[in-house]
C-alpha cells in the first residue's frame, strides 16, 4: 500500500525544485525540467527539434532566452521586481 504522506511529501520536494525554473515551450528551463525528471524516471527518452521545423500545420518556434523581465506603468516605471 501507498504511503500518501511520504509520496504528498516527495511530490511538494519537486514542485519546490521545479517552480523556479523559467519554462516556455521552448528553451533552457524546458530542457532542465525534463533532465529533472529524466532522473526520477531513467526510462524516460528526450527528443529534439530544431526551431523552424515543420510538424504538421505547426512550425517549432524559436527558442526563448528571458534575461530581464518587471511589470511597468503607463510612464515606465518599473513597478515588478521593484
Amino acid at each position: 500500500m501507498f504511503n500518501e504522506k511520504i509520496i504528498g511529501k516527495q511530490m511538494y520536494s519537486w514542485a519546490t525544485d521545479l517552480f523556479p525554473l523559467c519554462r516556455s515551450l521552448t528553451g533552457l528551463g524546458t530542457r532542465d525540467t525534463l533532465k529533472y525528471i529524466q532522473n526520477i524516471l531513467p526510462e524516460l527518452e528526450i527528443h529534439s527539434v530544431k526551431s523552424g521545423t515543420h510538424a504538421l500545420d505547426w512550425v517549432v518556434p524559436n527558442e526563448w532566452i528571458i534575461r530581464d523581465a518587471f511589470v511597468a506603468d503607463e510612464s515606465g516605471k518599473r513597478l515588478l521586481p521593484g
